[in-house]
């Protein structure tokens, strides 16, 4: 009768949350940002919102009663006989501005979806399975210009250019960690990325008054279609663990690979009739970088802190793909390096008196370079990161998370104005729930 009631909740739970995921991914809210034009679009920070309160760490993170998204060796630590079961929605707002022209151009913009469906589970003794379906990148973002050179005025007419993308790609994790021999873990994992990405492009000629109709236009299309396997592999050693003190050091590689995706693209005319002028389908030689990873994580009964650092090979995997900005500048990738800390602070899980000693308060911080280059200028990024856990029962591990995001992309100087680069500010507010982390599903009670 246990086992059914908690077969019978999560198929519940599982039954509600994941068509909502589902369209969630498949419409254009997760991000809305001028740097998500090429490519895969926005990388999103992975991880549940616990790890992301704390920065963005959690290599070294192993955890009993929160799921650890970042090192599939975490997923031996999951006690016999329960089930941990994670959720997490993200609110982001995106302010951009640009000076163009001697002026200084502003907009925001707001989306809301979801971010992580997870859950954990023992398969025997010191072997954990977890799964995982998050956002892996996304695309969004909306612009025009129009031509202001007298020559064209007076000899073609208003020139408009309108740019537009929308999509996101998805990766889908199943992975097992075994805890070999006490205090080191080794885990593996396969990551399944599909998603569709559009962008469209358009060139309407105009007459040459307020309101004018349109003359002439041409339009294309882009469709990126994204449906690959690739893995991933963890180990962690704890040299220090006991009842007060533990200390784990952890380290990942993805292998990343050939993403191939199939880039469907059509480009069509038109005055008095519409036209295909052309439409072919190729295969694009876009890859996933490798991944090197490392951290460490200290934890006592009332303070958790970590750091990582994170190497993606992103140039060394596409060099041969460059693309032509319409600023006229080159867009290409570069290798990434990305530095996260992260801190922890519970006052007493067990005070019965106090409900604030028992919840848990995350800071944390995170910083490194965009994955793409803009005429050969870099843009750096950084994020600022807190949170507070909100447990459900008194030593409990069930818990509501919430947590808030500030960051900042690109800048303002001399050369980044030249080619008009966005100076982007973000905020992202962010819910999250772990439930079942207490209970022991599969246990048999003595009494009804």
């Amino acid at each position: 009768m246990q086992v059914k009631r908690a077969v019978v909740k999560l198929g519940l739970v599982l039954a509600m949350i994941i068509p909502c995921a589902a369209w969630g991914q498949s419409s254009s809210t997760n991000a809305f940002s001028p740097y998500s034009m090429y490519g895969l679009g926005e990388l999103q920070t992975p991880g549940t919102l616990r790890t992301r309160s704390m920065g963005g760490v959690g290599i070294g993170m192993r955890s009993t009663s929160s799921i650890n998204l970042l090192n599939p060796a975490s997923y031996s630590v999951v006690r016999p006989k329960s089930f941990v079961f994670d959720f997490g929605v993200e609110g982001q707002c995106f302010y951009n501005a640009q000076k163009y022209g001697g002026q200084t151009l502003k907009t925001s913009n707001y989306t809301f979806n979801f971010h992580d469906i997870a859950f954990q589970m023992p398969l025997a003794r010191r072997v954990g399975l977890g799964f995982s379906l998050t956002p892996y990148s996304s695309v969004g973002y909306r612009m025009k210009h129009e031509e202001t050179s007298d020559d064209i005025w007076g000899n073609i007419g208003r020139v408009q250019y309108q740019w537009e993308g929308d999509g996101d790609v998805t990766e889908v994790k199943l992975g097992v960690g075994w805890e070999i021999i006490p205090g080191l873990s080794i885990g593996a994992a396969l990551q399944y990325y599909w998603g569709d990405i559009d962008r469209t492009y358009k060139t309407a000629i105009l007459e040459n008054i307020v309101g004018g109709d349109q003359i002439a236009s041409a339009s294309g299309v882009e469709n990126y279609s994204i449906s690959r396997l690739k893995g991933q592999f963890g180990l962690q050693w704890s040299p220090i663990y006991n009842r007060r003190r533990i200390l784990t050091i952890g380290a990942t590689y993805d292998i990343g690979g050939n993403l191939n995706p199939k880039v469907t693209k059509s480009v069509t005319t038109g005055d008095v009739i519409t036209s295909v002028a052309k439409g072919d389908t190729v295969r694009l030689d876009l890859k996933l970088p490798r991944q090197i990873a490392v951290g460490i994580y200290y934890t006592t009964p009332k303070i958790a802190v970590g750091a990582d650092y994170v190497y993606q090979n992103w140039r060394g995997s596409n060099s041969r793909i460059v693309e032509r900005a319409a600023g006229g500048f080159d867009v290409a990738y570069r290798n990434t390096s990305t530095f996260k800390v992260g801190v922890e602070y519970t006052p007493n899980r067990g005070d019965i008196r106090s409900v604030l000693k028992r919840w848990s308060y995350r800071a944390g911080v995170r910083y490194g370079t965009f994955n793409q280059t803009f005429g050969g200028l870099n843009v750096n990024e950084y994020a600022v990161t807190l949170g507070v856990g909100i447990p459900l029962r008194i030593m409990g591990s069930s818990a509501i998370d919430l947590g808030v995001e500030l960051g900042q992309r690109g800048s303002f100087d001399r050369i980044n104005e030249q080619i008009g680069l966005v100076k982007q500010t973000y905020f992202k507010f962010s819910i999250g729930i772990t439930m079942f982390g207490e209970d022991y599903w599969f246990v048999r009670p003595k009494y009804d």
